[in-house]
């Protein structure tokens, strides 16, 4: 019943809205992961962008991006190398050599 009175575009608008709600949801636990992990940070500014990002979350997010976003890729960078060579060492370990 529900379904016959919805129109094409509010199917759509909702749908739109759902996956744009989860980037946001996605965004600020990625930044959250991002603030605690960041050693650079004092505990006082680790709380204001918290407390920044809970109460204000898109001006939160955006501003976040913009100011942090270099160091978040550097973090990433940094992690993603050290897995790297974590499993290298792993696999060459495992590996009988010649």
């Amino acid at each position: 019943m529900l379904a016959a009175e919805l129109g094409t575009g509010q199917v759509f608008l909702s749908m739109l809205l759902f996956f744009l709600f989860f980037i946001l949801i996605w965004l600020v636990l990625a930044i959250f992961a991002d603030i605690f992990r960041s050693s650079d940070l004092s505990g006082w500014a680790k709380a204001l962008w918290v407390l920044f990002v809970i109460v204000l979350p898109f001006l939160g997010v955006f501003t976040y991006l913009i100011v942090r976003g270099s160091k978040m890729r550097d973090y990433a960078t940094a992690g993603t190398n050290r897995r790297d060579q974590v499993y290298r060492t792993y696999v060459g370990d495992l590996t009988p050599g010649p």
